[in-house]
């Protein structure tokens, strides 16, 4: 490295005790000097901080790179994005001025996937219902039926990253699977070892349901009354990604009908309000947008973050750059 770096960290104090662990600290120390700015969302400390820095690491609430912030940049060169999405911070702008990004949103695939087989499991087996059953005071009252994996086709809708990594989990265990994704070609769904199908194909053959699309206009509500009633019977849904995905009320019908299982992590309304309908049904199980929030998942997306700026410093080819192109295909 020709020169030492000027970084500027925006995150705020618990994130960065979260998520920049030592061993990040020390590689990102070594790079340069490190200003830290403990207010990420603060447009007018991040203007002042800009001037002459080479790199920004954003976090959660990061300030909008609008023309007026990086007009206030004139070294900038990388953006490291230390989480996944970067659509609400990221602008045109940014683009247009030739900056580079990249972020560590691969820490959450892994984590999110064993959630979203965990949850797949659960509703093949019904825990969910015994555990409601057994809570109430019940023993085997009303058993409903359960299946094991590797006799269940598990239709998957978006090869995402998370996608993938559940795709892998699956296979690797011996399920049989389907995916719905248009980006997805022949090739690929080969080298994984699953079979290309349509979206409605998917819904009436498989008997869970897992959404690991990105959270795009096309995708908003891809999941409505008219996809519901293509389940079958006794069929279970999993969604890890986004509430956008679904037709809440038609999903909420069809759960209180009692027709088919579903296991949430998101939500329209977050926190789930303490009355909602969702919180009294045994055919639904649910967690707190938590998926992701593993210990190991946080830092390494501090380790992420910061190998990704040791190949920007040697020359060498970032792993997680974001084109604009690729943004726009992703949530």
């Amino acid at each position: 490295m020709a020169e030492k770096l000027r970084i500027v960290l925006a995150a705020t104090p618990s994130y960065r005790e979260m998520v920049f662990g030592a061993a990040s600290v020390a590689r990102l120390e070594a790079l340069g000097d490190v200003v830290v700015l403990d207010e990420p969302g603060d447009a007018a400390a991040l203007t002042a901080a800009l001037p002459g820095a080479d790199v920004l690491i954003t976090s959660w609430g990061a300030t909008p790179l609008t023309a007026e912030v990086l007009d206030h940049a004139d070294r900038l060169r990388l953006i490291a994005h230390s989480a996944s999405s970067v659509k609400h911070f990221v602008t045109d702008e940014v683009f247009r001025r030739g900056l580079r990004i990249t972020q560590a949103g691969q820490a959450m695939a892994e984590p999110v996937a064993e959630v979203s087989l965990a949850f797949t499991l659960s509703l093949l087996h019904r825990i969910q219902r015994f555990d409601h059953q057994m809570h109430a005071g019940a023993w085997r009252d009303d058993a409903p039926p359960q299946h094991g994996l590797t006799s269940s086709r598990i239709g998957v809708v978006g090869a995402s990253r998370t996608g993938v990594e559940y795709i892998r989990m699956l296979v690797a265990l011996g399920a049989e699977v389907v995916v719905y994704d248009p980006y997805l070609t022949d090739d690929r769904a080969t080298e994984l070892g699953v079979r290309r199908t349509t979206l409605d194909d998917l819904l009436r053959t498989s008997r869970v349901v897992a959404l690991h699309a990105p959270t795009l206009p096309e995708t908003r509500r891809m999941i409505g009354a008219r996809e519901l009633a293509l389940m079958p019977d006794g069929s279970s849904l999993v969604n890890t990604a986004r509430s956008w995905l679904i037709d809440s009320a038609a999903l909420l019908d069809e759960l209180q009908a009692g027709r088919i299982d579903a296991a949430l992590d998101v939500f329209d309304e977050e926190p789930l309000p303490a009355d909602s309908p969702y919180r009294s049904l045994a055919n639904v199980l649910l967690t707190p947008h938590q998926a992701a929030a593993t210990v190991e998942c946080y830092l390494e997306m501090g380790e992420i973050t910061a190998a990704e700026i040791e190949r920007y410093a040697a020359g060498e080819q970032l792993k997680y750059e974001l084109t604009e192109a690729a943004l726009a295909r992703m949530g």
